[in-house]
């Protein structure tokens, strides 16, 4: 990278996303796709390789296929500059068995640490949804001496006790790493906030290889980052908390300056659309100094015709909306709607057709599913679920992959 320091970047990917049911159910939570045309993993891919983080495994495990596909079609980086991006599907190295949690995702595949020799490894998680400089992180890791730095957003402390909580008497040592606290302790300067933790973390090598090996031969542990490694090194006052607040990242506006969300259920999923599409969004795809990056479809420009109208909303390449209405929506390459539809507060992913008079309401549609004419979804939630589509806590309607909806 460009600071001259040697780091290799490993993506824990291999998360089942069983909140997000019915859409991870025939792909991984990081394959699941995002804002029309992304997918979950390519946010923190960005953020690696515009960090200058141009060496990447990424660990995948349940349901990869269509994981491991988006990454060698859609990451390649220079091999002659040394560069890469690569899905590294459990190997089972160590005997036959998965991997046992996140830690041991690491410890299973350390022949790619070994390989590459770095001098610091950052391990960063897949589902997530933020822009950050990892350049500024890895640097306050040098400068403190930290065998391990862990991210922190601070979130209000009255709605903390959901979260891992950094506890921290000055701010930068961790003093404790507790898992879901009733009682979430306040922060130096704010007592009215917690540092939540990111799940991204910066390792000094040789003290995530040691790291490592007490864990496995520990029976009583789980083998989880969080939950094990980080207090073990807490435990020898080796780990330091990096405040996310600090993290400036090149083009990010007022507003949407140190958003994170970890779109783990179908309700934080749905939000998160929603924070795309308004005029001055709550996150902005549109910065060019920090761009999203991915490989776009081979498609036409969007098109809205006969009267059509989007407001509110990203349409993306392939569309046609022909006489029908769009408002606040996100929708995915190749989507139609036709004729007296309308489509409000929803996500509609790749293929997805809304026949003509059809009514799409506070929903998301999987892809290639097909609302008839006339037909209605997400308006009548208890028809809804007679009809076997999930519906979420705060009433989003979510129909899987290639159904046609049945009235």
């Amino acid at each position: 990278m460009a600071s001259g320091l040697h780091v290799l970047g490993i993506v824990l990917a291999g998360g089942q996303g069983k909140r997000l049911m019915p859409l991870t159910a025939d792909r991984a939570k990081p394959a699941v796709p995002f804002g029309g045309s992304y997918r979950l993993v390519d946010f923190v891919l960005s953020n690696f390789v515009n960090g200058g983080i141009d060496r990447i495994c990424v660990l995948t495990q349940y349901k990869s296929h269509s994981l491991d596909r988006h990454i060698s079609l859609t990451w390649r980086m220079s091999t002659m500059l040394g560069q890469y991006v690569t899905p590294v599907p459990a190997q089972q190295r160590l005997g036959p068995r998965w991997y046992q949690g996140s830690a041991d995702a690491i410890y299973q595949s350390l022949n790619l640490v070994y390989d590459e020799t770095p001098d610091h490894v950052v391990v960063f998680g897949a589902d997530h949804v933020y822009r950050m400089d990892p350049r500024q992180m890895i640097e306050a890791h040098v400068a403190s001496g930290a065998g391990i730095t862990v991210a922190g957003i601070r979130i209000p402390r009255a709605g903390a006790s959901g979260f891992g909580i950094i506890q921290t008497s000055d701010g930068r040592r961790i003093d404790a790493f507790l898992e879901k606290p009733a009682d979430p302790p306040g922060l130096p300067d704010d007592p009215d906030s917690s540092f939540a933790s990111m799940g991204n973390y910066v390792f000094s090598t040789e003290v995530l290889l040691e790291a490592l090996r007490i864990d496995a031969g520990d029976e009583g542990s789980v083998h989880d980052m969080g939950g094990n490694i980080v207090p073990l090194l807490v435990e020898r006052e080796r780990a330091y908390v990096y405040d996310f607040a600090a993290n400036k990242v090149p083009g990010s506006t007022d507003r949407d300056r140190g958003y994170w969300r970890d779109v783990g259920t179908l309700d934080s999923y749905h939000e998160s659309h929603m924070d795309l599409v308004s005029i001055d969004p709550l996150f902005n795809l549109y910065n060019r100094d920090w761009p999203i990056l991915t490989i776009h479809p081979q498609l036409p420009g969007a098109k809205i015709v006969e009267g059509g109208e989007a407001h509110e909303s990203i349409v993306t390449d392939g569309c046609i909306i022909a006489g029908a209405l769009v408002d606040h929506a996100v929708i995915s390459p190749g989507v139609e709607v036709r004729h007296a539809a309308e489509v409000s507060r929803s996500v509609l992913m790749h293929g997805v057709r809304v026949e003509a008079g059809a009514l799409v309401r506070d929903a998301i549609l999987d892809k290639n599913v097909v609302v008839p004419k006339g037909s209605t979804v997400g308006v009548d939630k208890d028809a809804d679920r007679e009809r076997g589509y999930a519906v979420s806590a705060n009433g989003i309607t979510v129909v899987g992959k290639g159904i046609r909806i049945d009235d």
